[in-house]
């Protein structure tokens, strides 16, 4: 059999991370990324990047904590060679603080973070309107240089990467052997998948190299993630909005919820606003599918619907992504020896 063709429908982190796993577990195949948006304008470039897991109702904790700790053990790796600059990785310590003290006493990822705490009553003090609070270092992911880095990467393995809008994956029967869906919140209409909705961000970016720790407010609606040039300051979780323009008065509102748990940030400069639309679904769809068509097959191979938490698991989902594409592959082989008998 000829070397199989696959085709990556998206180029955000999740697209990116699929294909260089493909190529690394799947030498032999060819594989070609088709992406109506790349870097610097898909939704990863507007994400923070930190290395917070976001829990999926619908997916069994083993799983998702998995999913973190391949990503956190690859990143780190990274975090700790020559490449670390350029693909904008680095270790960040910091606050997650809480209003109300938590019902779980340890989240489920405590464990692969480094150093988690509860916070001392001395730290506790910077924060008044806070009654308890954890500290630890984790990783962060400047994003676009991140992107960059695994373009640089996917270009040097041979993987061919194309501009192009996929409507339908049908389109690409024929050129392809086996597609892979990473078409974050454009799944909505290309696989008219009517689980997955937008959770819209709008988030600051800005200038405050004096800011050196992340401070999370356990809602997960209020952070300051330091970056290696700027700061993310956010957020918004607003479901089923789709609108990509920046609302001043959220932005006003971040900053100043930002600037009540660091007052120091009223000094930040150079303050630019993005919005994202986060692929929400109760759980990330990562499964294998064979479509069907007038007695024709598509082998299709899921993997969408990250929400807030792609960063923090993309290495994990593109590793499982990957194993099921050798899965197709090895059907493809059967079926072509078969054939030959």
């Amino acid at each position: 059999m000829a070397a199989p063709k696959v085709a990556v429908v998206g180029a955000g982190v999740i697209g990116l991370s699929t294909a260089l796993c493909i190529m690394e577990t799947c030498p032999n195949c060819s594989v070609t990324i088709l992406s109506e948006q790349f870097s610097p304008n898909t939704t990863s470039d507007v994400a923070a990047g930190m290395l917070i897991p976001h829990t999926y109702p619908d997916t069994p904790i083993h799983v998702q904590k998995q999913w973190f700790k391949e990503t956190f053990t690859y990143l780190f790796a990274i975090s700790n060679s020559a490449e670390a600059s350029e693909a904008g990785i680095h270790l960040v310590s910091g606050w997650q603080v809480f209003k109300n003290t938590p019902k779980e006493e340890l989240p489920f990822w405590s464990d692969v973070v480094l150093g988690f705490r509860p916070m001392s009553k001395a730290e506790l003090q910077k924060f008044p309107q806070h009654q308890s609070g954890q500290a630890f270092t984790t990783l962060k992911c400047d994003c676009p240089p991140y992107l960059s880095w695994l373009e640089k990467r996917l270009k040097a393995a041979g993987v061919q990467m194309y501009t192009r809008k996929v409507a339908d994956l049908w389109e690409l029967h024929g050129k392809y052997d086996i597609i892979v869906n990473c078409a974050g919140i454009g799944a909505h209409q290309l696989v008219g998948d009517k689980k997955l909705l937008p959770v819209r961000g709008q988030v600051l970016k800005v200038h405050a190299p004096w800011v050196k720790n992340f401070i999370r407010d356990r809602d997960g609606l209020t952070y300051i993630y330091p970056g290696i040039h700027r700061i993310t300051l956010g957020g918004t979780r607003e479901k089923e909005n789709w609108s990509l323009s920046p609302d001043p008065g959220t932005t006003k509102d971040i900053f100043d919820r930002c600037c009540s748990l660091e007052p120091s940030l009223w000094g930040a400069q150079d303050i630019q606003v993005k919005v994202g639309l986060r692929p929400s679904r109760q759980c990330v769809r990562l499964q294998r599918e064979v479509l069907s068509q007038g007695g024709v097959k598509l082998l299709v191979v899921h993997n969408y619907g990250h929400g807030a938490g792609g960063f923090s698991v993309h290495r994990g989902t593109a590793k499982e992504a990957a194993g099921l594409v050798g899965e197709c592959i090895a059907a493809l082989q059967g079926s072509s020896s078969k054939a030959k008998l």
